[in-house]
C-alpha cells in the first residue's frame, strides 16, 4: 500500500464519500446519526463547509478513495468562529493503515494556515479508542467526557471531547 495522497474535496468525491459516512452511521458509533444521508444531503453539507472557507479534503489510496475530513463550525455563535470540530471518517478496509493520521495532519495544517485558533474533537462514543489515540498523538488533550448522551443500537453512548490549540 503506498502512503496517501491527500488532497481537496470536490463534488465528483460525493458519493464515495456517501457510502463511507453511510458505513459509519450504519454500523459505527462515530456518527450518532441514524439514517444515512443520501448523496444530494451530503451534497448539500459538503457545499455549505466549503461555501464557507472551511477545509474539506479527502485521501486517496492508490488511486481510490480512502477516506475524508474536514473542519466545521463547532458553535455558531460569532464569538466561536475561530474556532472548529474536525470529522474525519476512514472506509473499513483501510482502518488501521494510516490513512485518518494523513488526514488529520493535513487538516491541522489547514485550519491554522486558514486563521482558526482551536481544534476540537467531539468523538462518538468513550470506547472509540482508536479516535481517541489518532487525536491523542496528533497533539490533542483530554478535556472531558459527557456520559450517556447518545442512544443507538440499544445502548447509552458517551461522547468525548478533545481539544488542541493550532496557533
Amino acid at each position: 500500500m503506498s502512503l496517501p495522497l491527500i488532497r481537496d474535496a470536490t463534488l465528483d468525491d460525493i458519493p464515495t464519500i456517501t457510502t463511507i459516512y453511510g458505513d459509519a452511521v450504519r454500523h459505527g458509533t462515530a456518527s450518532f446519526e441514524i439514517d444515512v444521508p443520501d448523496e444530494a444531503e451530503m451534497a448539500r453539507r459538503f457545499t455549505a463547509l466549503v461555501d464557507n472557507g472551511f477545509p474539506y479534503i479527502v485521501a486517496e489510496v492508490d488511486g481510490a478513495l480512502a477516506g475524508y475530513a474536514y473542519a466545521g463550525p463547532y458553535r455558531t455563535r460569532y464569538a466561536y468562529r475561530f474556532t472548529v470540530e474536525d470529522s474525519i471518517y476512514v472506509a473499513p478496509q483501510m482502518h488501521r493503515r494510516g490513512v485518518g493520521r494523513a488526514l488529520l495532519s493535513v487538516l491541522v495544517k489547514e485550519s491554522t494556515r486558514r486563521g482558526y485558533k482551536q481544534m476540537l474533537a467531539v468523538i462518538g462514543d468513550s470506547s472509540n479508542s482508536g479516535s481517541i489515540q489518532l487525536h491523542r498523538a496528533a497533539g490533542f488533550h483530554m478535556i472531558g467526557t459527557f456520559e450517556h448522551v447518545g442512544f443507538k443500537f440499544d445502548r447509552w453512548l458517551d461522547t468525548v471531547l478533545m481539544q488542541r490549540e493550532l496557533s
